[in-house]
């Protein structure tokens, strides 16, 4: 659900109000640009996060992950990495509205030039939600923040993963959520860095094939991987299914 649009006066420009996990978090947007759905609040929810850890969100953009995960999990302290400085904003005034503030911290930069006070942190976790589509793929959306948002750049998938690597302690958590349809290019970047998939589909309705898919890996792990049964988000007759509600409304974890 959303607010009335509301002045955003850093930035020039309209901003909405929308609520996620039943109004816990409350999220500024830009209207007509990038909006975030469902797809951070899912990803937050599959970080098995504790009290206590500290997590990087890589791409956070407005927040929505990071901002999940802060609510849902009191103890954890939550660094989100953008590259844009206008969605650093939006993301940090979010972190204020929704009380977080003191536990996620935004900083502006390049996964493939990152901050130098991010080089002597070893994170418990990261999370991700990287752009779905490859360079070249599909046509760029007119919103330069759609496209950086949607369409790979500079860094593509692999330097993704990559980076997570690097800022991972070792047997840390590597979370995310992709398109379904690129699990081989996952797959392919994630080989000798990190094991003990565990592999999470997205249903959009029962008998659909999956869209989504969530991933758990751990760097260095050698457990086999695992494909569970999965989430279905919507029921055959409309709106979400109760497995979706109790992660959309509740703020419960996924549990694999």
């Amino acid at each position: 659900m959303s607010d009335p649009i509301v002045p955003f006066p850093e930035q020039n420009l309209e901003a909405s109000v929308d609520f996620l996990l039943n109004g816990r978090v409350r999220l500024v947007q830009p209207e007509g640009g990038y909006r975030a759905a469902i797809d951070p609040v899912f990803l937050a929810a599959i970080t098995a996060a504790g009290d206590g850890e500290r997590v990087l969100d890589v791409g956070t953009g407005t927040g929505a992950a990071a901002l999940c995960l802060a609510v849902r999990v009191p103890g954890v302290a939550v660094v989100g990495l953008e590259q844009r400085a206008d969605a650093c904003a939006f993301a940090r005034r979010n972190a204020a509205l929704t009380g977080v503030a003191d536990r996620v911290t935004v900083l502006e930069g390049d996964l493939l030039d990152p901050p130098e006070t991010l080089g002597a942190v070893g994170f418990d976790r990261v999370m991700m939600n990287p752009p779905y589509l490859k360079a070249g793929a599909a046509s760029m959306p007119p919103d330069d923040w759609k496209a950086a948002a949607n369409v790979e750049g500079t860094a593509q998938l692999s330097d993704w993963v990559r980076f997570a690597d690097r800022m991972l302690k070792p047997r840390g958590t590597l979370t995310m959520v992709h398109r379904a349809d690129r699990i081989d290019d996952i797959l392919h970047a994630l080989r000798g860095r990190f094991g003990s998939l565990i592999l999470v589909p997205l249903w959009p309705k029962p008998g659909v094939e999956a869209k989504r898919l969530l991933l758990v890996a751990r760097k260095g792990g050698r457990a086999p991987a695992r494909l569970t049964a999965g989430l279905t988000v919507h029921r055959a007759e409309g709106g979400y299914s109760p497995e979706a509600e109790r992660v959309l409304r509740d703020a419960e974890s996924l549990l694999f």
